[in-house]
């Protein structure tokens, strides 16, 4: 019957949802089946081999426009939502660095820090307000800058919508084995709710950058999310299967 529901392999966008529901039933009904790859990104390979989806690799909507993602229901690591640089920073970034850094393994002086509410050893710290978030010092300088609606903006613009499949998972002998038993369509955010989940340090801030002489090398400032909390963002939550 396995091979059945999935002999056509097709891309994620030509399927349609009313498909993948159909499809999903089936393989929810399979109860746990086999990692068809070891390591973190097995879960997503094996949803989307499952289901007979060719692996995408781009950050463009999958079925009808909305991202298709899985998740282990136990696990509670952080992914990166997006990144977002344009006009926030409220120092010369390589300023902040000299100020601010400190030094990697490799003797080079840069900011790499996971930003959240608390202080860390260089005295940089989160501030979220009703309007905004910011990097700050706790000698009151502002390092970075940015509105929660154009961070909202942004997050609508990379994941319109998303469908959110979580899965048990158990070990077996040495292999990891999955049961994907649910799918949810999530749609839309907004500044508050951002706002809440900044407060509630369910997203932190990653700063990247480092000095590179004469200017600062910035690999862009990401936005992380507990994987598990994701569903917090989106103002609908819909059961499809």
């Amino acid at each position: 019957m396995f091979q059945e529901v999935h002999q056509r392999v097709i891309k994620a966008k030509d399927m349609k949802l009313e498909e993948f529901k159909t499809k999903f039933i089936k393989l929810k009904e399979e109860g746990y089946i086999l990692s068809k790859r070891s390591g973190p990104t097995g879960i997503g390979y094996t949803l989307e081999s499952s289901l007979g989806i060719l692996e995408n690799n781009n950050a463009k909507p999958d079925i009808e426009g909305a991202e298709l993602k899985a998740h282990r229901t136990k696990e509670k690591s952080l992914i990166t939502l997006f990144t977002f640089n344009n006009k926030v920073w409220e120092m010369p970034p390589l300023e902040a660095i000299k100020k601010y850094g400190s030094l990697d393994t490799n003797g080079r002086k840069g900011l790499y820090y996971t930003m959240s509410l608390k202080p860390n050893s260089t005295g940089l710290f989160l501030e979220v307000t009703k309007a905004a978030i910011s990097v700050r010092h706790i000698s009151g300088e502002i390092v970075a800058s940015w509105s929660l609606q154009n961070l909202a903006d942004r997050f609508i613009q990379k994941i319109p919508s998303l469908i959110f499949v979580s899965a048990h998972t158990e070990e077996r002998a040495g292999k990891e084995y999955f049961h994907f038993y649910r799918a949810q369509l999530m749609k839309g955010t907004s500044s508050e709710l951002l706002e809440n989940q900044f407060k509630e340090e369910n997203i932190l801030v990653d700063l990247r950058l480092h000095d590179k002489g004469t200017s600062a090398r910035n690999h862009g400032t990401g936005f992380r999310i507990y994987e598990h909390k994701m569903p917090e963002l989106f103002k609908s939550i819909e059961d499809i299967v």
